[in-house]
């Protein structure tokens, strides 16, 4: 690579339309779209320090250096917002650093800037930020090196910089766009996999329980999302999840019938289906809530899921729950109803969001 480059680089947020929680378990069904909300990343070339990071998640840059085969704040000030807030950018500059290291090439000195679509005021609505930041900003420092990325390994090499808590599922919809089907790797495998043979190899090998493949929208519904305005964390909920041993195969076999017979109305065109399915994956995170006290629903989005069903839409929490976003599908005919859920939803606290499904970026893996 000669002379200084800039390129930017677009990943969107998402939503979990069924499967949240079990897909945290290798091989198990989730359905999630990408949104047209997201961050993008954009890399620039040169400079004296080895890494600079801007954000608009924090206040003023975050300068970085290499050091044991990462890289790691200057000062104490530039370590604090790497731990707090630009982990994950980190992480993704640091994965594509290793896969140029093996190689033979080295990143050159770079200038990463973070803006998000995905907050207001700093606080999250729950889509995804940071496996859209990932995503974004590997796809944008690969490219920076020479490398273009395709869907696939987009989500490998952001599944390589995340953590092993993360089902992956946003880092997915972020890399294909649309409407998706997606099951978990074996994280554990997959890092195996990477420490042993390096990350180049990891990404060309086959990864045990993945899958992902495109699925056609509904014909004829349209997708509503309210925001509860009450940020979550997904790993404190998948945490409770842990500690009381869950989850147990009953729960796992009841969401994944619900996902795919899900899919399989997808693929069918068949809408009425589909709304069944969502109101049973929606009755089976109520089951596991109730049974287990994990916090799910919380008077918001009961509230949500009330207002839509009077009208005779489908709704449930999009994603860990505690807070955060619900989803509701209804007739895309019937713009009086539209009118009225989100009436109804502002009544209850709850913000409806002009959030709609990005379409498709590339071919299934």
């Amino acid at each position: 690579m000669t002379g200084p480059r800039t390129v930017s680089r677009r990943a969107p947020g998402k939503l979990f339309i069924a499967g949240e929680y079990a897909v945290l378990e290798p091989g198990h069904p989730a359905i999630l779209v990408a949104v047209d909300r997201e961050v993008t990343a954009t890399v620039s070339t040169g400079g004296d320090t080895d890494a600079v990071v801007e954000s608009d998640l924090c206040i003023g840059p975050t300068r970085l250096r290499r050091h044991d085969g990462g890289f790691v704040g200057i000062d104490d000030g530039d370590r604090s917002r790497v731990q707090h807030d630009l982990s994950h950018v980190v992480s993704a500059i640091e994965v594509v650093d290793a896969l140029l290291t093996e190689r033979g090439q080295s990143l050159p000195a770079v200038h990463v800037s973070i803006s998000s679509r995905l907050h207001r005021d700093g606080v999250k609505f729950g889509l995804g930020s940071s496996g859209a930041v990932t995503v974004a900003t590997v796809t944008a420092v690969a490219a920076c090196a020479g490398m273009d990325l395709s869907p696939d390994e987009r989500f490998r090499l952001s599944m390589l910089a995340t953590g092993a808590g993360s089902s992956g599922g946003d880092l997915a919809a972020s890399a294909w766009g649309g409407w998706i089907a997606y099951q978990a790797p074996d994280r554990a495998a997959v890092r195996d996999m990477a420490l042993r043979d390096g990350i180049g190899r990891a990404m060309c090998a086959p990864w045990p329980g993945f899958a992902v493949r495109m699925l056609p929208p509904p014909r004829d519904l349209t997708l509503e999302v309210g925001w509860t305005g009450q940020p979550a964390k997904t790993s404190v909920l998948a945490g409770r999840l842990r500690s009381r041993g869950l989850p147990q195969p009953s729960f796992l076999a009841r969401s994944d019938e619900r996902v795919r017979a899900a899919i399989h109305a997808l693929d069918h065109g068949d809408d009425d289906a589909l709304l069944s399915e969502v109101r049973g994956a929606r009755q089976v995170l109520a089951d596991l809530d109730d049974d287990f006290g994990l916090g799910i629903f919380t008077a918001k989005l009961t509230a949500l899921c009330a207002a839509a069903e009077a009208i005779g839409a489908a709704a449930k929490p999009s994603g860990a729950g505690g807070g955060d976003c619900g989803i509701a599908l209804l007739d895309a005919a019937a713009a009086t109803d539209v009118v009225r859920l989100r009436e109804q939803w502002a009544e209850a606290g709850v913000l409806p969001l002009p959030i709609r499904v990005q379409p498709t970026k590339g071919s299934e893996a």
